[in-house]
């Protein structure tokens, strides 16, 4: 099967800063795929290339076979994009947004209001379709913006940092949501900076630093990277006494907690699993001066 988004050593500079310098990987049909990085990583700048905003300086890329560059009114038809920012009108209803760019898309009024029904239940908004945007919570408005971009239903999905603002539900809310975008087939491409919303939500990740892919792979994969399980001894106060590697089995941890009993240790002992943040700091440096910030992916909806 081919890859439906295929990015080769793709370069893009503003000036004398070099935003993207030879970034290269592949996207799987229905896969959700997370870029992860600093700002001014290159996050927004490929995604506003694969969305036809801005030609790169260097390399190509398609979109379902499609060139970036030389066909991208044949790439618009088969994406959509949601921004950092909800985009739709306060003062309009949910359903009279819906309506609205269904309309716009040249959808006749029965498939307009076939649509509007079927998005206004999937995003869980029925009960909020009659009010005005404007008194949504943050949550509903950002489920609004994705149904929004699904009006006519896209072969690739892009999220630029989608859950950005909402509280903890809401977060959880979206990612249900978009999980099950995928798992009904649309690809999603999304950049985030929270790192457990990654390891939540994506089939695989590429890490980008300076303008390049600095590791590519599962969150499984990239996390075994920076070692194993290990078990942690911490006093009452939550300190860290003792750390021992594991292979994570019954008799690797008999054989920790045995020489811990060994070396007369006392306090709790808890199994760490390493983590995206472990990886993320292995390979960006944790706290490293970050390069200058990417503009922000233009809002609205693009289909």
């Amino acid at each position: 099967m081919s890859p439906i988004i295929d990015v080769r050593a793709l370069a893009k500079r503003y000036g004398r800063t070099v935003v993207l310098d030879g970034l290269s990987f592949t996207v799987e049909p229905g896969e959700i795929f997370g870029l992860l990085g600093p700002n001014g990583a290159g996050k927004t700048t490929t995604i506003e290339i694969l969305t036809t905003l801005v030609r790169p300086d260097g390399g190509s890329a398609t979109i379902d076979g499609v060139d970036v560059v030389r066909g991208p009114a044949d790439v618009r038809r088969r994406i959509a994009v949601s921004g950092q920012s909800a985009a739709v009108d306060a003062r309009l209803t949910g359903a009279e947004n819906l309506r609205l760019l269904a309309r716009l898309s040249a959808l006749g009024r029965r498939e307009t209001e076939r649509r509007t029904t079927e998005l206004l239940e999937r995003f869980d908004l029925v009960e909020a379709a009659g009010r005005q945007v404007g008194t949504y919570s943050g949550g509903m408005r950002r489920r609004l913006d994705l149904a929004l971009s699904l009006i006519v239903p896209p072969r690739v999905l892009f999220l630029d940092e989608p859950t950005t603002g909402l509280d903890p539900v809401s977060r959880r809310e979206l990612w249900e949501s978009i999980r099950s975008l995928a798992d009904g087939g649309t690809t999603v491409l999304l950049t985030t900076q929270y790192l457990d919303e990654a390891d939540r939500l994506a089939d695989r990740i590429a890490v980008l630093d300076g303008g390049r892919a600095v590791a590519l792979g599962t969150p499984a994969e990239l996390k075994s990277r920076v070692g194993g399980t290990s078990v942690q001894l911490r006093d009452p106060d939550g300190e860290l006494l003792a750390e021992l590697p594991t292979d994570g089995s019954l008799h690797g941890l008999r054989e920790a907690i045995d020489e811990l009993d060994r070396r007369g240790a006392r306090g709790s002992i808890a199994l760490r699993e390493p983590t995206l943040d472990d990886v993320y700091d292995a390979l960006v440096g944790a706290g490293r001066a970050e390069r200058p910030a990417e503009p922000a992916l233009a809002e609205g909806v693009a289909s």
